[in-house]
């Protein structure tokens, strides 16, 4: 029987311009899982983190943005990993960036893109990564009255991460 394994964060990273962007990763060919794949930004859990701190550390690792927020989304996605024939339980994190963030990718990635929703949506393979860019766009973006319980973190100003 697989085992149920909560190691993996998400994160939808968008900027708000005339309109809002979200940011895509597309992963190096030579990745050993998913060459070529587009995705949002992703990683592991490390041993005495949270789940919020890891999804921060990742932005930054991974895209070199240190977001203005972060948000909670009410999503977590779940799948089925064959390799370690494991459950993996997922939350899903929103970061909002600076409308003129500077992207430097980790060599997990190839390349990015800032795109609008649809395009975001149509490029993502996951249905649970299509799913959050949607849910931030309905909850963070389009400032949902429960956005101001979702925010966790912010870096505006003075202030200092929870």
């Amino acid at each position: 029987m697989p085992r149920i394994d909560f190691k993996l964060v998400e994160v939808v990273v968008f900027r708000i311009r005339t309109n809002p962007e979200f940011l895509v990763l597309r992963r190096s060919d030579d990745d050993e899982i998913y060459p070529g794949l587009w995705q949002l930004v992703s990683g592991g859990i490390e041993k005495d983190e949270k789940a919020f701190e890891a999804a921060h550390r990742e932005v930054i690792e991974e895209t070199g943005i240190e977001p203005d927020s972060m948000y909670n989304t009410p999503l977590t996605n779940v799948f089925y990993f064959y390799t370690s024939d494991t459950v993996n339980v997922s939350p899903v994190f929103a970061a909002l960036a600076g409308k003129d963030a500077q992207v430097k990718l980790s060599q997990e990635h190839s390349e990015y893109k800032w795109l609008n929703l649809d395009e975001a949506i149509s490029l993502l393979v996951w249905p649970g990564q299509r799913d959050a860019v949607q849910k931030v766009y309905d909850y963070i973006v389009l400032k949902n009255p429960a956005q101001s319980f979702m925010e966790i973190m912010s870096m505006r100003k003075s202030e200092k991460p929870i």
